[in-house]
């Protein structure tokens, strides 16, 4: 069945770094976009960053732009954030999410998530 473990998080003072890693199991991964997403407390979840199946193409949400790097290793059937310049409000739990199907551009219908990592920065 799929997997998707979560490792990295932490905590860290406001202007330091950590590096999310999102090790994948039980499918194809090098056919699917992977991304990142994540929840605040008393906060729905939202949308941070994807990445195409090639490693190609990324996308990240605005507030994040210019901190925060997406990346793959598709022979390690892993995912990868890498976050700078980290801001009080970037506290949450951070999920590795994969789409419902191969080749698939969006985030419609079944999404596989992880059981996510805590991130928390001190102002």
């Amino acid at each position: 069945q799929v997997g998707l473990v979560e490792s990295g998080g932490g905590l860290v003072q406001a202007g330091g770094s950590l590096r999310l890693s999102c090790a994948a199991s039980g499918f194809t991964f090098s056919d699917y976009l992977m991304g990142w997403f994540r929840q605040a407390p008393g906060k729905e979840r939202e949308f941070v960053a994807q990445v195409t199946w090639r490693g190609s193409i990324t996308s990240y949400v605005d507030s994040v732009k210019g901190r925060f790097t997406i990346s793959r290793d598709n022979a390690k059937n892993t995912v990868y954030l890498q976050m700078n310049s980290l801001k009080p409000e970037d506290t949450a739990v951070y999920y590795c999410a994969r789409a419902s199907a191969p080749y698939s551009t969006t985030w419609s219908g079944a999404t596989y998530w992880g059981q996510g990592t805590q991130v928390t920065v001190s102002s």
